[in-house]
């Protein structure tokens, strides 16, 4: 099956289902579901919603808004699911046109998947690189602070006196959960957002680079705006530049450069409110630095995502 391609799938009973293959899944909206495992839309519905609830699947990244426009002339907006929520429903439905679906859908993504296994191996190949190169930078570091120890404790302890309070707050679960600046927050447009990113555009060579897969991008700056019974849902600027790192680049909204997208939105955010430098001019945060967060974000696991966050708030609290 290839990308973008439509194909027929027949239920059991000889309805016909127009299925598309779009950014790596397969989408359809609640009704077509229903009409798929031969239920009412309103049991789709609450099965979803109960998926989303227990926390079973991710809503931004598995759920697209589609606007479309109504005989009266008036957008409506339509929400279409992704192929980890339609085998999740199809697994409560538990029903014979669901079990039909799961192997139908299987073999199809099957041949799609064999496919692009070797642009993944060489991507995977990639990211092990990356870490590798990550974890030498840590040991030629480590194996520096210790050497340097042996000739000037104190001086050299005095250097790195931040990064080893971070390790040993790290080792001992004691990272900051909250951060220290609370006060009124300039929370930068999509636009602005969109138009740094389209400035970095000529830095890199990749024709995909910034190209949107979906609007979880939106999703993820609005995210940090939130407020629920009149308080902000993130209170500090630590924690909602924490948090808007880590959903740019784990929600994989662009076919490419999430990782350096999320990064220098980051640092738009930290710098529209006033924490990026320090009063002697000099940033918070090195190059060196955000690199090695923004590949610890993206290397991290979803179960880690508390950990990954509290170890950026630490380090832009102890800036």
């Amino acid at each position: 099956m290839v990308r973008g391609e439509i194909q027929i799938y027949k239920t059991i009973k000889g309805a016909e289902i127009k299925v598309k293959l779009e950014q790596d899944t397969v989408w359809l909206d609640a009704h077509l579901i229903a009409h798929l495992f031969n239920v009412n839309r309103p049991a789709v519905v609450k099965h979803i919603q109960n998926i989303y609830k227990s926390n079973e699947l991710n809503e931004t990244s598995t759920c697209s808004i589609l606007e479309q426009i109504a005989a009266d002339g008036k957008k409506r907006q339509m929400k279409l699911f992704n192929l980890d929520v339609i085998i999740s429903v199809g697994y409560r439905v538990n029903s014979l046109e669901a079990t039909q679906f799961r192997q139908w859908a299987t073999q199809r993504l099957k041949d799609y998947l064999v496919q692009g296994y070797t642009i993944n191996e060489s991507l995977l190949e990639q990211k092990q690189l990356e870490i590798e190169y990550l974890k030498t930078g840590l040991r030629i570091f480590s194996r520096a602070i210790e050497e340097q120890a042996q000739y000037s404790d104190n001086e050299t302890l005095n250097i790195f006196a931040i990064g080893l309070e971070l390790l040993d707050d790290y080792d001992h679960e004691k990272l900051d959960e909250n951060g220290n600046t609370s006060k009124t927050t300039v929370f930068p447009e999509v636009q602005d957002y969109l138009q740094m990113i389209a400035q970095m555009k000529p830095e890199f060579t990749s024709e995909i680079f910034a190209i949107p897969k979906d609007k979880s991008f939106t999703s993820s700056v609005k995210q940090i705006q939130q407020s629920f019974d009149g308080k902000d849902l993130y209170p500090t600027l630590e924690e909602k530049a924490a948090t808007l790192l880590y959903l740019i680049v784990k929600n994989h909204s662009f076919i490419d450069g999430n990782k350096r997208i999320g990064a220098a939105c980051f640092l738009l955010f930290l710098e529209k409110n006033n924490l990026l430098f320090k009063e002697n001019k000099e940033s918070i945060i090195s190059n060196e630095a955000l690199a090695a967060l923004t590949i610890f974000v993206a290397s991290s696991n979803p179960n880690e995502m508390e950990t990954v966050k509290k170890l950026i708030i630490s380090i832009l609290n102890r800036r």
